[in-house]
């Protein structure tokens, strides 16, 4: 079985900072891909950035220079600096992990996605 758990959200002022906190834990021999995602109410799931294993990353324009992906190989998690936040980042974040399992002497991957933290910004 694969756990991925989101945690380090919560209500922060405008203009505020966050960093979120995504870890896979089970039975994984390695963790390949690992992205943030948000959903808005009323809005499409949307990714927010991603991150490989050697760390090159990826991020959503529109979040440029405000979000910064990092993760930590040795425990299998992904972190999500987030500065100068505004309303309209308020969302569920959710975080996603492919996550590779031995099988039959071979490896396969696997995407899983965790429950969210939810993040609000408001005054």
């Amino acid at each position: 079985q694969v756990q991925v758990v989101e945690s380090g959200g919560g209500l922060v002022q405008p203009g505020g900072s966050l960093r979120l906190s995504c870890a896979a834990s089970g039975n994984i021999f390695s963790v390949r891909h690992m992205a943030w995602y948000r959903q808005a109410p009323g809005k499409e799931r949307e990714l927010v950035a991603g991150i490989t294993t050697d760390g090159r990353t990826n991020y959503a324009d529109s979040l440029k220079g405000r979000f910064t992906i990092s993760r930590d190989n040795a425990k299998n998690t992904a972190y999500l600096q987030m500065t100068s936040l505004k309303p309209e980042d308020t969302a569920v974040y959710l975080c996603n992990a492919e996550v590779g399992m031995l099988q039959r002497g071979a490896q396969y991957f696997y995407s899983y996605w965790g429950q969210g933290t939810q993040v609000t910004v408001s005054s």
